[in-house]
């Protein structure tokens, strides 16, 4: 009599269990389709990581790693998904891991995840992010293929964003893999400053409102007209 009402007992837990889960994830998902609706992200946020809780899957984990680092907390993006690359990586974890890393100044890191993204699906602007990457490092020759291959492939829409002044704004990523260049040009020689010029010119005729370019071609004659001013 005693192991029936024992094994009774259990039976009743277990299933007090699955209800009070089944009821959690009800109302986490509940809870999830309204802070979408309200455009909350950390609304977002807490209610997948009980999601991921009670309910774990990798597409969730992705999901919300790439919700953190669209919010600038990289740390815990990272932390969701880990720094180490896994083959089963989706291609989502992958850029999240990406892009927090290079936001993080962990420039070679990122620069391993987006090979690993370029060599799964090679395209224009993960060749943009990997050149201007491989110039903070000095990988010159590399960041020139990647440049090579921007400049073959990019379409007249294709636009990329800067952030070096207050207001952000777009140029055709053709002329930023020209501005790209001609830095690379002039660090290799810069004893023939207009073969930069000549690029940077190139890229503010595509985009005059490129502010960078501009800024870079502005330094380059100051500096050609120092070198060609007769020293007294």
């Amino acid at each position: 009599m005693k192991q029936i009402i024992i094994a009774v007992v259990l039976l009743f837990t277990v299933s007090m269990g699955a209800q009070t889960k089944s009821d959690l994830l009800t109302h986490y998902k509940a809870f999830y389709k309204q802070m979408k609706s309200q455009g909350d992200t950390q609304g977002i946020i807490n209610a997948i990581t009980h999601l991921n809780v009670l309910e774990p899957s990798e597409a969730r984990k992705d999901t919300l790693a790439f919700l953190y680092v669209n919010s600038n907390q990289n740390m815990q993006a990272l932390r969701v998904i880990g720094v180490d690359t896994k083959d089963s990586d989706s291609n989502l974890a992958v850029q999240v891991r990406a892009l927090a890393l290079k936001a993080l100044g962990d420039v070679k890191r990122a620069i391993a995840q987006f090979e690993i993204l370029n060599k799964r699906t090679p395209n224009t602007f993960l060749a943009y992010e990997l050149a201007d990457l491989k110039i903070q490092t000095g990988d010159k020759a590399g960041a020139l293929v990647n440049i090579e291959y921007g400049l073959a492939n990019a379409k007249d829409d294709m636009k990329y964003a800067f952030y070096e002044r207050q207001q952000p704004y777009e140029v055709p990523i053709k002329a930023a893999f020209l501005h790209l260049k001609a830095l690379i040009e002039y660090n290799n020689d810069q004893s023939k400053p207009d073969v930069a010029l000549a690029l940077i010119n190139e890229a503010l005729a595509i985009a005059p409102n490129f502010n960078l370019a501009s800024l870079s071609k502005q330094a380059i004659e100051a500096r050609k007209a120092d070198v060609e001013t007769p020293k007294k």
